[in-house]
């Protein structure tokens, strides 16, 4: 355990409560850093200078009745049931501790999934996050009941990573026995010599092998790869194998056996050498012959490597199963005694105990396991890889990988999948768990973590290292860079700062510093998060062109990358800025990639109140974040998407890749945490910002005040906020959507706040508040396209915040005319029919229009094909094709460019002049010209 955190830095804590993880610095000041944070009066923390707004804690803003909170509601049932121990089997397999019967969830978080489980222990921090998060919005004594256990069963596995192997006891065929549980890495290592030169030999095992991986090894005594003998439980056949060799596999002199050995049961395996005869005995029957053989245990020579469950093939697996009895003989025992070894130890049979070893593993704790046959030949349980390089280290698999990724030029998850990705989700989750819960140990976990990383990186040459984080997939490290910061708020350990800075890929950094757009070709969800931590580093050390590269990185995926719901890369990568149609795939929009570009947005909102973070945030949460939640319940699975296709006719997969995907873990967090940017505060307490339209309830403890909104939105245009409690002198800022182009309104106790509100800005109310104040705003909603950057007819349709998506099977793009009941507003909502009882549900053309934030596996068109093939006014058909200008603008597109109109000679004058334009350009005929205006004139508009 580390020193204890000072007062001030556990007060300080209390800000990384605050839902994003962007944190207030504890130590001292340093040489060129920003001015450091002080304490204000009242505050719950201090926070970097460099912060102009300030977060709440998710315990201060409460969800009230609506989209958000029934979303969420499905995920607070999803983690109060699941079992724990199932997220914690694979890290007490890789410590050699009781997984308790616990299955691994499987999908990636399971050594049966992709790459073999490389990555395997980030969904558990993932879990963590969740729960702590959780725990923090509704105080729920269930969500921190599991986060304690969590934390007291890694803090166990830590501890058994930093001593040698202990043996797991367990009930054996006669007696105790050992168990290698499957992961854990661990084999018995017997002294040299424990063959004794046998010519002839009886090699002799109970074992219950748990998994039916090939090759393992029930004995392995050997060199290397070719100079060797084993018995083996399971060929790639199936079957048991005995096998001796001088020449490698390609001599091996051998016998299979004929059928596998049962998993979860007791088997018994012998094997005898007489002479040029080799038996293969199982459950004393002799199942195989090879009576040709050359080769003995003698011919082999001094064999160094004498091995229980281990293989001198580097590539097979260790053993995983029990271990009981195991006997060598300096002779071939006969039939029948390989018969007596049924029923009893060999100790009390007739052949008696092994003359050259015997281990009964009658050990109940400790490494080494005696052998019972006089010439003190003693065993000893290791790991395969030795153990950790540092105290600090806690993964769920061995520190190999992160040796391999020091060597690696080039990417191949299927040896190193991103370990120190895998790092960040752990530490993130024990960092959560001690801030939402206060427990030491988790402290103590996150720190320890930190050190073992600063151990390994800061010696390494920054060369490599560069190496290593530009290297796809293998050296992604997600989020770390923020959360290390994040720690050191706490510690204050300088080695914490400097290992934060050790994660630096100045490539990437001075490219968007400078403003040079490398992103094409990059994959998204590597990257996004290198931005936030980026923002922290700033903070930390006043160092510009940190911030400068979060800044300009934003500005080069938002718009020219971004897809209407938010959403950015095409099959986990990004193309050229600008490309949007031409990338639409079943693999869009990896719902990691908005998940971080929400933080990124957030932070930076922190440092800049620009309200075009918050209209980001808006356009991502109330779209792809609420659509990448299924609207049902699951105990086993989160049921959040990995990929959203936005190619016509997608359907939703929200069971992806086996499960436990990264994009589960965060959907898992974004659902606990909806509610983290309804609300921010100036750093000087002054003004309140209010970003977003969500019902909800502010707990503002510095003013003594709360703030409700009551609101249905976005199926209400507009909310309601009261102040409650002490009288408090503040701005209230309110955003003014990009989007609202018309018609925001406020109110204050019924008196209008005279105004001009401009689309993307902030409207604000200057007042001593006292208690019952209300104010009402108005946000009227307006339909809209939003044209693809590439190919101006493909677009998305957009209700104010909402992305209405076509609910069709077809699988091109479906053609869509709306300019023919257009509103003289410009609206063009009156050309769909609304739905009955289904708020924000339309039709047009027969086909349903619905929110795209609804979870549900219907085939959904994202974007579709604008097709005005005629002029129409007000449904009135004037038979004329609409011409099509410079541009791809058509005649439709000019005269209602002009919206809003005044009244409908306002229109009409305006059909006029831009009817004669197109005439004199030749666009037109003079007749057809006549018939437009004509039409314009006799039809009949909604307001």
């Amino acid at each position: 355990m580390g020193p204890a955190p000072a007062r001030r830095a556990v007060l300080r804590a209390a800000a990384l409560a605050a839902a994003a993880p962007v944190i207030p610095s504890l130590a001292a000041g340093r040489a060129g850093a920003a001015p450091r944070s002080v304490v204000r009066a009242g505050a719950r923390a201090a926070t970097p200078s460099s912060w102009t707004a300030q977060p709440f804690a998710l315990k201060d803003v409460a969800l009230r009745k609506g989209v958000f909170a029934a979303k969420r509601a499905l995920m607070l049932d999803h983690g109060r049931g699941y079992e724990v121990d199932r997220l914690l089997q694979v890290f007490r397999a890789n410590a050699g501790l009781s997984t308790r019967g616990a299955v691994a969830p499987g999908g990636w978080e399971g050594l049966d999934g992709e790459a073999n489980g490389n990555l395997r222990g980030h969904y558990t921090g993932h879990f963590l996050t969740m729960l702590a998060q959780a725990y923090g919005s509704t105080g729920e004594k269930a969500y921190a009941d599991k986060i304690r256990s969590m934390v007291e069963a890694l803090t166990q596995v830590r501890e058994a990573l930093r001593h040698d192997p202990n043996v797991l006891s367990v009930p054996g065929r006669f007696g105790t026995a050992a168990e290698n549980v499957r992961g854990s890495c661990q084999y018995v290592d017997l002294p040299s010599g424990v063959l004794g030169g046998a010519t002839d030999v009886t090699l002799s095992a109970w074992v219950k092998p748990t998994h039916d991986a090939a090759w393992t090894r029930i004995l392995d005594c050997g060199n290397d790869a070719s100079r060797y003998l084993y018995l083996a439980a399971r060929t790639s056949e199936g079957v048991p194998r005995f096998a001796i060799t001088s020449n490698g596999p390609g001599g091996e002199q051998g016998i299979n056996g004929t059928a596998p050995l049962a998993l979860d049961e007791w088997s018994h395996v012998a094997v005898t050498i007489r002479g040029a005869t080799g038996t293969l005995y199982v459950n004393g029957t002799a199942v195989a012959a090879n009576t040709a053989m050359t080769l003995h245990p003698a011919a082999l020579g001094s064999l160094k490597n004498n091995w229980l469950g281990r293989s001198h093939f580097a590539a097979d697996p260790v053993f995983a199963g029990v271990f009981d009895e195991v006997n060598l003989w300096s002779r071939a025992l006969t039939a029948g005694e390989i018969a007596g070894l049924q029923e009893v130890p060999a100790a009390g049979s007739p052949a008696g105990a092994g003359d050259l070893a015997s281990y009964a593993f009658d050990e109940t704790s400790g490494a080494s396991f005696a052998d019972g046959s006089g010439r003190g030949r003693h065993a000893t349980l290791r790991r395969t890889w030795g153990g950790p390089s540092h105290p600090g280290f806690l993964a769920a698999y061995p520190e190999t990988q992160f040796i391999a990724l020091e060597s690696m030029t080039s990417g191949d998850y299927t040896v190193v999948w991103a370990p120190y990705y895998t790092a960040h989700k752990i530490l993130r989750g024990v960092l959560d768990a001690y801030l939402h819960t206060d427990d030491p140990r988790a402290l103590d976990l996150a720190s320890g973590l930190c050190d073992w990383m600063h151990s390994r990186l800061s010696k390494l040459p920054a060369s490599t290292r560069q190496r290593m984080w530009g290297i796809f997939s293998s050296g992604e490290f997600g989020g770390i860079v923020e959360a290390i910061c994040d720690l050191y708020a706490i510690t204050g350990k300088a080695e914490h700062l400097a290992l934060a800075r050790l994660f630096d890929l100045d490539k990437l950094i001075d490219a968007c510093a400078a403003g040079d757009d490398i992103l094409d070709g990059l994959h998204a969800n590597q990257h996004i998060p290198i931005f936030t931590g980026l923002l922290r580093l700033y903070d930390e050390t006043g160092e510009r062109r940190y911030f400068t590269a979060a800044k300009n990185f934003w500005g080069m995926v938002v718009p020219t990358r971004m897809y209407g719901i938010g959403g950015t890369s095409t099959g986990e990568f990004w193309k050229a800025p600008g490309v949007i149609a031409g990338t639409l795939s079943d693999t869009t929009a990896e719902t990691c990639c908005a998940y971080n570009l929400l933080k990124l947005s957030r932070a930076l909102f922190l440092h800049e109140q620009d309200p075009a973070y918050m209209d980001y945030y808006e356009r991502a949460l109330y779209n792809q974040v609420l659509g990448s939640k299924q609207d049902e319940a699951d105990a086993e699975k989160p049921l959040v998407t990995y990929f959203i296709g936005l190619l016509p006719g997608h359907v939703r997969d929200y069971t992806p890749k086996a499960g436990t995907t990264c994009c589960e873990g965060t959907g898992m967090e974004s659902a606990t945490k909806y509610q983290d940017s309804v609300y921010f505060q100036k750093a000087d307490g002054s003004a309140l910002y209010v970003n977003l339209y969500s019902p909800s309830t502010l707990t503002w403890r510095e003013k003594g005040v709360t703030v409700t909104q009551a609101t249905d939105y976005p199926r209400e245009q507009g909310t309601t906020l009261t102040v409650r409690g002490s009288a408090a002198a503040f701005d209230l800022r309110l955003r003014v959507p990009a989007w609202a182009s018309d018609g925001f309104a406020v109110t204050v106790n019924g008196s209008r706040v005279k105004a001009d509100p401009a689309p993307g800005s902030y409207f604000s109310v200057s007042r001593t508040w006292r208690d019952g104040d209300t104010v009402r705003v108005a946000i009227p909603f307006r339909l809209r396209v939003e044209k693809t950057l590439d190919k101006p007819e493909i677009q998305a349709l957009f209700y104010g915040p909402v992305h209405l998506v076509a609910r069709d099977s077809a699988r091109t793009y479906l053609r869509f005319g709306l300019y023919r009941n257009a509103a003289l507003s410009g609206d063009l909502l009156p050309t769909l029919t609304p739905v009955t009882g289904r708020p924000l549900h339309y039709t047009l053309d027969g086909i349903r229009l619905a929110p795209f934030s609804e979870g549900t596996e219907d085939p959904t068109h994202a974007y579709f094909q604008r097709s005005e093939r005629t002029v129409v006014f007000g449904t009135t058909d004037s038979g004329v094709t609409n011409p099509t200008g410079p541009g791809g603008t058509t005649l439709l597109d000019a005269i209602w460019s002009a919206a809003p109109f005044r009244n409908k000679s306002a229109l009409v004058k305006h059909a006029e002049t831009t009817v004669h334009s197109w005439v004199g350009a030749g666009r037109l005929s003079a007749a057809e010209g006549r018939k437009v205006v004509r039409t314009a004139r006799e039809a009949s508009y909604a307001r």
